[in-house]
């Protein structure tokens, strides 16, 4: 999606359709490396004033939302903390509770995992947020493939990946049981007549599945959303079906116009077969992205950027990915192993997704051997030319451009922008690249509704026995 690849598309041919209209949000970067938290610029992932001023500039900017991811362990190598990410990330839901107070359209949405945690609990502070924030909260349901995060909770171990998401399936459903117990006219409130509930039943809820069996009243009263905007962020055929299924948006990690193309047209044609329309789910995928006055101002930078990602202990690490071995004793900035990778059971970089990404070391190790060969590349080099480079790279005008073809094309409905740099890292964005999006008139200058449903243009959930009393 960088600017030296080309969009293969242009605005004027999609000019036989109306313009769509981009959905933004911002992404605080979580716990990896590609967070220059060595730079200068770059401040707390903990203190609450970065968040403020992440989310004051997400805002300021007519964002639709700002994304938290959030990890349920600090990640290991050989048995000590990979200390060369960002370490740690306060609560999710203490985070987003504060973000309420200081921002007045933002969309907040948290992620928050389906496998160790419980419906009730859940729905019960994703309610709260939304009536804290007035209608803003999203919930990305993920799931949690590995014993490694297991053990930090008492049930331990893990879900086989189809009982993952039955048990995701089943936690949405039942969290939705819950937000829907309540109407949203029970509480009348008169003071004279001293009657506060229309309803003495209100909230009460019964499920019975294979994963939860829970039956109660639910303590907190229909929100301003009725639900909270539903994100999923798996890329397996089960992630995308559950997404057509359940989700209002999906998250995406395509950087490329085909490959963001072929997603598009897979996840929307599974819409139909739920009973759901078009426009009923978005995509919308993560993108980097390294501005400069000029394309090859910002070409340079990036460059810069990705070597600031990667040093050369870095580079070792993410060897050890694919190798499983001790690699400590190799020059970053030599050649690579000539030792194969060790097909142990056991990995040595347990709990990263790299472990599910090279299925077949061998094979990666011998593509990567070729290529650096062929290009001359050291273990340094190799792991920043085949690690994921930035999105949009150029000036203001040819990001602004880059990501309008994008969307006009069908590759996207919008972007989730990641900087590299925290919190500062998206002012400049702010300030250069979405002042161009007005002015084609693809983005919005004010907001025009309060939630954040009304900023993804998505319906509100309708209720049965509401919709039913509004029929009579």
């Amino acid at each position: 999606m960088s600017t030296n690849q080309g969009t293969g598309s242009s605005t004027a041919s999609n000019t036989a359709k109306p313009l769509k209209q981009i959905h933004l949000a911002a992404h605080f970067p979580g716990v990896n490396n590609t967070t220059v938290w060595s730079d200068p610029a770059a401040g707390s992932h903990v203190e609450f004033s970065s968040f403020a001023h992440f989310a004051r500039t997400a805002e300021r900017a007519k964002f639709d939302f700002l994304f938290l991811a959030e990890g349920l362990r600090l990640r290991e190598q050989g048995g000590q903390l990979y200390d060369l990410d960002v370490v740690g990330r306060p609560d999710t839901f203490t985070v987003l509770s504060a973000l309420a107070a200081v921002t007045e359209h933002l969309g907040l949405t948290g992620t928050i995992n389906s496998t160790f945690n419980e419906p009730y609990e859940v729905a019960r502070q994703f309610a709260s947020l939304d009536h804290l924030s007035g209608g803003r909260a999203a919930w990305n349901v993920v799931t949690s493939w590995d014993a490694f995060t297991g053990e930090n909770f008492r049930r331990g171990g893990f879900l086989p990946q189809d009982e993952r998401y039955s048990r995701a399936k089943e936690f949405l459903a039942t969290a939705n049981e819950l937000f829907d117990s309540w109407r949203g006219d029970e509480i009348v409130a008169d003071q004279q007549a001293g009657a506060f509930l229309r309803d003495a039943c209100a909230g009460a809820f019964a499920h019975k599945g294979q994963h939860f069996d829970i039956e109660g009243q639910f303590n907190v009263p229909r929100s301003p959303q009725g639900r909270p905007v539903i994100f999923q962020a798996g890329d397996s055929d089960e992630g995308r079906e559950f997404a057509a299924a359940d989700a209002d948006a999906i998250f995406s990690r395509y950087s490329t116009l085909n490959e963001g193309q072929a997603f598009y047209t897979d996840v929307k044609a599974r819409l139909a077969r739920h009973g759901r329309t078009h426009d009923q789910l978005l995509i919308l995928p993560a993108a980097t992205f390294v501005l400069g006055d000029t394309d090859a101002e910002a070409q340079e930078l990036a460059r810069e950027v990705r070597r600031q990602q990667v040093s050369g202990a870095t580079a070792i690490k993410h060897l050890e990915f694919v190798w499983n071995r001790d690699l400590s004793a190799y020059d970053p900035e030599g050649p690579l192993p000539s030792i194969d990778p060790d097909l142990g059971e056991h990995t040595i970089a347990r709990g990263r997704a790299q472990v599910r990404m090279y299925r077949d070391p061998l094979a990666t190790a011998r593509e990567w051997r070729e290529l650096a060969a062929a290009k001359n590349w050291s273990i340094r080099d190799l792991v920043i030319e085949t690690g994921n480079r930035q999105a949009f790279v150029g000036s203001p005008a040819t990001v602004a451009g880059t990501i309008n073809d994008f969307v006009q094309a069908d590759a996207a409905d919008g972007f989730i922008l990641v900087p590299h740099i925290t919190p500062g890292g998206l002012d400049v964005f702010a300030d250069t690249v979405v002042p161009l999006l007005q002015e084609r008139g693809v983005f919005r200058t004010e907001y025009e509704g309060t939630t954040l449903r009304d900023h993804l243009g998505l319906a509100h959930p309708d209720h049965d026995a509401t919709a039913g009393r509004a029929a009579s």
